[in-house]
């Protein structure tokens, strides 16, 4: 039995197909993930999701309306709910949350 040549079309067809099937699970795997308050990094800098929920005497730095939106450590977009952190790489912080690295925007 012999196979009948391989066309450099189908070839490249094949060849796209199975590595888009492939490359598509790593691209959402390396996805940034919500960063959770639990996480040791988050609790270490008393981040919160929401920033009326800090506790003031715990953290006298915090000044009223602070919040990552106007931290100059918030990355990414504006307009977008959760962004990236230089201080949590490869986590995605909540606009509305805070932490002791709030820094203000120049």
């Amino acid at each position: 039995m012999t196979i009948p040549p391989l066309s450099r079309r189908s070839f490249l067809e094949a060849l796209t197909l199975g590595t888009a099937g492939t490359l598509a699970p790593l691209a959402r795997a390396d996805a940034p993930q919500k960063l959770q308050v639990g996480d040791p990094a988050a609790r270490a800098l008393g981040y919160v999701e929401n920033a009326a929920q800090v506790d003031a005497k715990k953290y006298p730095s915090y000044v009223k309306g602070s919040n990552c939106d106007n931290c100059l450590q918030l990355q990414g977009n504006a307009g977008d709910n959760y962004r990236p952190c230089s201080l949590f790489p490869g986590k995605l912080v909540a606009v509305s949350g805070w932490c002791s690295g709030w820094t203000a925007e120049m």
